[in-house]
């Protein structure tokens, strides 16, 4: 976000393990930020109302629990299952404090989520739900995207949540360009999310690209997020007697289409953009957010 789009923040407080990262994203943000030295397992800063988190996935829950001792909103971008669900299972505590916590606030699960229940309202009922993501944001998010391809994948399949048993589940994708087409593979990630949302919907499958081999040198130090990234969600349904598609893609610089999402969700539970409501207490996924 630029400096523009946070007139209703009062003060923004940066912190991050590489200090130099830190100042670089406050000479961006502006005058109101301030990079301060603070860890996960440490108390929440006195004063902080919300709190947008970019840590690995995993690394957000320490940060969640104190966010909840401490009464503070939160939303995360972390994209592995085990993660989004460890989160999921605070939603009781989160409830009884009246906080709310947004997981899942990146590119896929995140932006794929809010276009297919974009693409939900133009139909009148939903049957198939298929999402494709490419691209990462960063060694951390590579390290994340392949522990994602190294677990058994899961579809709904006649609305039930299985592991898909097939020998290959390899699939050619014509994302947006200039990312274009990309095997992809039938991963887990975000399908539990999905079917809670959608659960009329009888198939639902989840695919993304392979990170490419290590390669010395593959991410730009200053520019870890270079690289392009894309999202193509395909929502099958009824429209009267007819069944259709609504198919819906976007690309961009994968850590800003991320960081974008996780920059919404966060001025969202600030209640400073008008146009987003919806939020209730707990913990939630990003579709939970309604947008009028």
């Amino acid at each position: 976000m630029c400096s523009s789009d946070l007139a209703g923040f009062d003060r923004i407080l940066i912190a991050d393990r590489r200090r130099e990262r830190a100042e670089a994203l406050r000479r961006h943000v502006g005058a109101r930020a301030t990079v301060v030295e603070w860890s996960p397992r440490r108390p929440i800063p006195d004063g902080v109302d919300v709190i947008a988190c970019a840590l690995p996935p995993g690394d957000d829950v320490p940060l969640v629990l104190a966010a909840l001792d401490a009464g503070v909103l939160v939303a995360t971008s972390g994209d592995e299952h085990d993660g989004i669900a460890t989160l999921l299972r605070l939603d009781g505590e989160a409830r009884d404090r009246n906080v709310t916590v947004l997981a899942g606030c990146g590119l896929a699960p995140g932006l794929s989520d809010v276009l297919a229940a974009h693409a939900a309202t133009l139909l009148d009922s939903v049957d198939e739900i298929h999402v494709a993501r490419a691209g990462i944001a960063g060694a951390k998010s590579e390290a994340s995207l392949r522990r994602v391809h190294s677990d058994r994948p899961v579809e709904v399949r006649e609305g039930v949540i299985s592991e898909v048993r097939r020998r290959t589940t390899h699939e050619l994708v014509h994302f947006p360009e200039p990312v274009g087409a990309q095997e992809c593979e039938m991963v887990g990630v975000g399908v539990d999310l999905l079917a809670d949302a959608f659960p009329g919907a009888d198939r639902i499958t989840v695919r993304a690209v392979e990170p490419p081999p290590r390669t010395r040198g593959l991410f730009h130090r200053d520019d870890p997020g270079g690289r392009w990234g894309a999202t193509r969600v395909e929502v099958w349904g009824r429209v009267g007697a007819a069944k259709v598609p609504v198919v819906y893609g976007a690309a961009g610089r994968t850590a800003a289409v991320g960081g974008t999402v996780l920059a919404v969700a966060t001025a969202a539970l600030a209640g400073v953009l008008p146009a987003v409501d919806g939020t209730r207490h707990g913990v939630q996924d990003r579709k939970s957010t309604r947008l009028n």
